[in-house]
């Protein structure tokens, strides 16, 4: 989802939304009693807000206008604060409109009132609110995408037909053609919806979201031959798409088809679109802001869950995003991504037996993907033959060959010393994709970690490192080659510059050290094996430093590694 829409959206350019100057100081009373004061409430809650903890934020902001009195700058706050926990109810009863709010709360604050209209059922109200010059810039094209499903709402079809207009906007265009073919679907002007369901599927490889309406107005039209069609060219460039599957395999067994989005699903839909775009141009308050209005509308917005689970997750907001993730139930589409997120979030907080077994719960039902997600869990807790059985069940299964999956069971096989089966994946994989930096670097690195071929892992990985030239871990590859090859005022010179790029990786600082050793700078390579154990090291390269340190000899092994004839 999020690709499709990353793809096909301008990145919006922002206003400084979070923050604006304030012509009226807010200087509430100090309370010296135990419920502290409410200037104390106010700097909690602007913190909280800062960090993305809405919920926290709205409580902070309400003990500060009980204690201190109410003020414009504390409204506009505690509106945010509402927003970004989700309680859009409150945030529309908040929504600033004082001489003193800022320009950017009161604009927003008119598109949070619309959409509550939508979600209360005061259709003529949200139709007034979402037009005119009311929501200027950046909420402009949001408003657009939801006006002509506020005018379905009001029974305005003339209204709900004509599809939104944003010069220069492709995000504006491609969801206002997708809600344009619904309602003419909902009107039952059935060919003035397929025209539009056509033109968002033309070209070579047309997004999931477009191929799944199109293909549900056919399965509900009754042509599911010509859904069946369409989800099969569509796989033919997207194989592995799980919702592209299951779709194709409710056409073909004669299943229910899908229903047309109801009013408030198709306007929570045109939201997720913009969200993303501010997403993808870091504005993480405004995108969060937007899904919380999809959910709104539409609690069952599975993709709008997952996207908030991500913002909360990357805000450190740990049992926020597992309460997101958990949100999509089985039989959703989303349903194996999420579970997939979840266990993630728990081998993060180094609890790797739960994500282990939610990750196996998760792959016994048979999806693709979750399998992967379990043996990229077993591949990260070193457990690397059971990582390899699995991907050799997925590689049985597979109709065509997969780079990916022979690439991650080369890597399970080398991991596990069972080089000569990883060292033939690996090739397997570089001859269906001979210019992925990925494997170049990783095959590359290999040899040249083993002394092995290093003329031709040296090439591979100078190509990786042209493709991804700001990639400290490729930078490190390319400079382990030089010193593998006796040239240590290269390796240096590119070390360092992988050091700094990756200036927490234990391996990459490892090498560093080494190759000053070689050059003489003893007292720097000391400092940097050092450094290495501040970092977190696995267990062998711990007990790499360990023996450095302790003998004063520096790093065992030859100074390069011994040249073989013909490489």
């Amino acid at each position: 989802m999020r690709r499709l829409l990353v793809a096909i959206a301008p990145l919006l350019l922002l206003t400084a939304c979070a923050t604006t100057s304030e012509k009226v100081a807010w200087t509430p009373p100090v309370n010296d009693g135990m419920g502290g004061s409410a200037y104390g409430a106010f700097l909690a809650g602007q913190g909280a807000l800062n960090d993305g903890a809405g919920a926290e934020a709205a409580a902070y902001f309400a003990r500060a206008e009980l204690e201190g009195g109410s003020s414009d700058l504390l409204r506009d706050r505690a509106f945010t604060a509402a927003v970004l926990a989700g309680d859009i109810t409150r945030a529309a009863a908040l929504a600033p409109d004082g001489p003193d709010a800022s320009e950017a709360t009161r604009r927003l604050g008119q598109l949070v009132k619309g959409v509550e209209f939508m979600a209360a059922g005061d259709s003529e109200a949200a139709q007034a609110a979402l037009s005119g010059d009311a929501i200027g810039f950046p909420h402009r094209g949001a408003a657009a995408l939801l006006s002509p499903w506020a005018a379905a709402m009001a029974g305005d079809q003339e209204g709900s037909l004509v599809r939104p207009e944003m010069r220069g906007d492709r995000v504006v265009d491609y969801f206002g053609q997708l809600g344009q073919a619904y309602l003419y679907e909902r009107a039952r002007r059935y060919d003035e919806a397929e025209t539009d369901y056509k033109s968002i599927t033309g070209g070579e490889a047309p997004g999931d979201i477009a191929v799944q309406a199109y293909g549900g107005f056919l399965e509900r039209r009754g042509r599911r031959a010509d859904a069946i069609a369409l989800y099969d060219k569509a796989l033919a460039s997207q194989p592995n798409n799980q919702s592209l599957i299951n779709a194709r395999a409710r056409a073909a067994g004669g299943k229910g088809a899908p229903p047309a989005p109801s009013l408030r699903q198709g306007a929570a839909q045109v939201l997720v679109a913009p969200a993303a775009g501010m997403l993808a141009a870091k504005q993480e308050q405004l995108g969060l802001a937007y899904l919380r209005l999809a959910l709104r509308l539409d609690p069952g917005r599975d993709t709008a869950w997952l996207l908030v689970g991500d913002i909360m997750e990357a805000a450190g907001d740990v049992q926020g995003a597992r309460a997101a993730y958990s949100r999509p139930k089985p039989g959703s589409n989303e349903y194996t991504t999420a579970r997939s997120k979840l266990a993630w979030s728990y081998q993060s907080a180094k609890q790797p037996d739960v994500a282990l077994k939610m990750a196996q719960e998760a792959a016994a039902d048979g999806d693709a993907e979750a399998k992967l997600t379990y043996a990229d869990l077993l591949r990260v807790n070193e457990r690397y033959t059971e990582s390899a059985q699995v991907l050799t069940g997925l590689i049985d299964q597979s109709a065509a060959p997969d780079w990916r999956l022979l690439y991650m069971r080369g890597i399970a096989y080398e991991r596990a010393g069972r080089w000569p089966e990883g060292e033939r994946d690996l090739q397997a994989a570089l001859q269906l994709r001979p210019d992925e930096p990925e494997l170049l670097n990783y095959l590359g690195y290999t040899w040249i970690d083993r002394g092995e071929r290093l003329a031709e892992a040296l090439g591979m990985v100078e190509r990786a490192v042209a493709a991804n030239p700001q990639s400290g871990a490729m930078i490190d590859s390319l400079g382990w080659a030089h010193y593998r090859l006796g040239d240590y005022k290269k390796a240096v010179d590119l070390l360092e510059q992988a050091v700094e790029l990756e200036a927490g990786d234990p391996e990459i600082n490892n090498h560093l050290g080494d190759a000053y050793w070689r050059v003489g700078r003893r007292i720097e390579a000391d400092y940097q094996w050092r450094r290495v154990l501040t970092l977190d090291p696995d267990a062998k390269i711990r007990a790499d430093v360990d023996a450095k340190l302790a003998s004063g000899q520096g790093p065992r092994g030859p100074a390069a590694a011994p040249r073989v004839a013909g490489q």
